[in-house]
């Protein structure tokens, strides 16, 4: 009887195209910043089910750093020159 009740809960996520893999907290984070740019506080929220707050949390930080260093190399500038004026905050 389980295994019946499992293959139709399996059957239906398929159906709706769920994901059933875990997601990871690099994914979620990723997923989560991209949502927050484009404003789509739904997705945002459904990342947020995907890992603790905590993994969220770390993940979204180590996103931040490496996209300071990635902009801080484009533009030949340092990570912290490159963090105030993505903060708008005056030069140090």
């Amino acid at each position: 009887m389980l295994d019946k009740i499992r293959k139709l809960w399996r059957s239906d996520d398929a159906v709706r195209g769920k994901d059933r893999r875990p997601h990871n907290l690099f994914e979620a984070a990723a997923v989560y910043v991209a949502a927050c740019a484009d404003d789509d506080r739904d997705r945002a929220d459904e990342a947020t089910d995907w890992v603790s707050p905590e993994a969220l949390s770390f993940g979204v930080s180590e996103l931040a750093c490496r996209a300071v260093i990635a902009l801080a190399r484009e533009r030949d500038e340092s990570p912290t020159a490159v963090a105030r004026t993505l903060l708008g905050l005056p030069a140090a």
